[in-house]
Parts: structure tokens; C-alpha cells; sequence
């Protein structure tokens, strides 16, 4: 049985434990809060953006325009992937990585273009495929300069011909205990469909096409920043409720080992008291 002292040492070990899970709760959560933020304020743009795009979509139904089609002579496809750079968030990244070595296993040509670290390393660790491309570290600063350039990257090589189509994978936030595992095609872009439209001709300058262009190249900077957006919220999110559960159950521990620790010391107690007892009476 273990003596009081190293039961005292344990108890100290497991309530430094508790202080850095508790402390990395309250990080995570003034984290997700700033993320949520963001995310309020960047869906309307995209949305609204969204809308206008499937106007023009509607109304030149004869003009394939290359951001609104899939590029048929492209032998190869993209596939972005988004994790988080930092693991303690529970089944955030393997339960999102293993959906990834699924969609990969169905689809082969496929270029896998890496955003977050843990992602990364899952695929070199599980699968002999090469990957293309990789971001990290882009959660520690949370820029639009670095989504947007990630975005001009993935366009580049879409307009370029490189890739028929770019489908990417993250985690959508729809609370701190809940995440939804989206997979959604990036490019060419798909105008939503849930909502009814103004069928009205209008008048477009300087064209139809100059402006699904522009249009589409602010679409794509801003889906490629929403989508870090609700990836880093959901991380954190996550994050919040695998450290309020590390927290629990290091305050169960210590109850625990604090009742345990009281039983050994009486029971050091009672077996002192006895052997003075013993001593007493054989001194009569």
C-alpha cells in the first residue's frame, strides 16, 4: 500500500493537473467567443454575395463561365483539408480525419492540399499519398491576409486549369459540444438554391462576365476565411468541453485520492496507537 507521502505528492500532481485544464477551458472559451464573432459578421457578406452569383447564373444560362462550371479537360481534382494545428481538443481532428482517408479512398486523382498540422500528420502517418500543399500555423493569428492568400492560391490554379474541381473538408460550428463534419465543393462555385430569387432582367456593368470574375474571386477569398472561421470555433468549442471534462475528472481524482489518503493515515494512526498499546502492556 502506498504511504502518505507519496499519495500527497499525487494529490499536489493531479491539482497542478486541474489548474492548466482549467486555465486552457477559459482560454478556449474567450477564443470561441472572438471566433463566433467573426463568423457573425462574415456570412452575411457571403451570403449575399451567394445571391448574386446565382443571378447571373440564372440568367446566362448559355455562357459557361469557368468559375461556374467544372473544367472537363482537367485531369486532376484538389481536396483541402482543415484541422487544427494543436491537439486537447478531443475527437476533433481524428473523427475529421478519418472522413478525409474515406472521401480519398473514393475519389484517387485527387491533389490533398493540408490546412492545420494534426491533418497533416494523420495522412503521413495512415497513408503513403504525397500532399501537395500545406498551411500551418494560420490559427495562432487568425489573419484574413493568410486565408486570402490561400484562396488566390487555390484559384490560381483552378483558372489555370490545374484542377477540375476543389472540394474541400472542415468542421462547420453549430455549438461548444457539437461540430458537423462538412464536405463541401469549393470550386467551380455552386450558387445555393434555398432561397427564392428576383427573376428580374437588370442591367450589368461593365459585363456579365467581368463581374462574375469579380464577384467570384471576393466569393472564394471570403468562403476560404468563413470556413477557417467555423473551423476555429469549432476547435475551440471543442477544446472548451475536453478541458471542462479534463477539470471534472481531475477533481473527482482528487477526492479520491484525498479519501484514500485519510485512510492510510488512520489507519498508520490506529496501528501506532496498538503497538504502544502492546508496549504498555508488556511493561507489566
Amino acid at each position: 500500500m502506498a504511504n502518505t507521502r507519496d499519495i500527497k505528492n499525487r494529490i499536489d500532481s493531479v491539482k497542478s493537473t486541474r489548474q492548466i485544464t482549467n486555465a486552457m477551458k477559459m482560454v478556449a472559451a474567450a477564443k470561441l467567443r472572438r471566433s463566433q464573432e467573426k463568423i457573425l459578421a462574415a456570412r452575411p457578406y457571403a451570403d449575399n454575395i451567394n445571391k448574386m452569383l446565382r443571378k447571373l447564373k440564372l440568367k446566362n444560362k448559355f455562357t459557361e463561365h469557368q468559375l461556374l462550371y467544372p473544367n472537363q479537360d482537367a485531369a486532376r481534382n484538389a481536396f483541402v483539408f482543415v484541422t487544427s494545428d494543436r491537439g486537447l481538443c478531443g475527437g476533433f481532428n481524428s473523427m475529421i480525419s478519418k472522413r478525409a482517408l474515406i472521401y480519398l479512398e473514393e475519389h484517387k486523382n485527387t491533389d490533398i492540399i493540408c490546412i492545420g498540422k494534426k491533418g497533416y500528420d494523420y495522412i503521413r502517418q495512415h497513408t503513403n499519398l504525397e500532399i501537395t500543399e500545406k498551411y500551418f500555423n494560420f490559427f495562432n493569428e487568425m489573419d484574413f491576409s493568410i486565408s486570402k492568400q490561400i484562396a488566390d492560391d487555390l484559384l490560381k490554379k483552378f483558372l489555370k486549369g490545374d484542377y477540375g474541381k476543389i472540394d474541400i473538408l472542415y468542421n462547420e460550428f453549430k455549438s461548444a459540444i457539437q461540430q458537423n463534419i462538412i464536405t463541401k465543393q469549393l470550386l467551380p462555385i455552386v450558387p445555393a438554391e434555398n432561397e427564392e430569387i428576383s427573376t428580374l432582367d437588370f442591367i450589368y456593368e461593365p459585363d456579365d462576365n467581368t463581374i462574375i470574375s469579380e464577384l467570384g474571386e471576393k466569393y472564394i477569398e471570403v468562403e476560404i476565411w468563413r470556413i477557417m472561421l467555423e473551423s476555429s470555433a469549432a476547435e475551440q468549442g471543442a477544446r472548451m468541453t475536453a478541458m471542462d471534462s479534463a477539470t471534472d475528472n481531475a477533481d473527482e481524482l482528487v477526492e479520491e485520492l484525498t479519501l484514500k489518503y485519510n485512510q492510510v493515515r488512520q489507519s498508520s494512526i490506529t496501528k501506532e496507537i496498538i503497538e504502544i498499546s502492546s508496549g504498555a502492556e508488556a511493561l507489566k
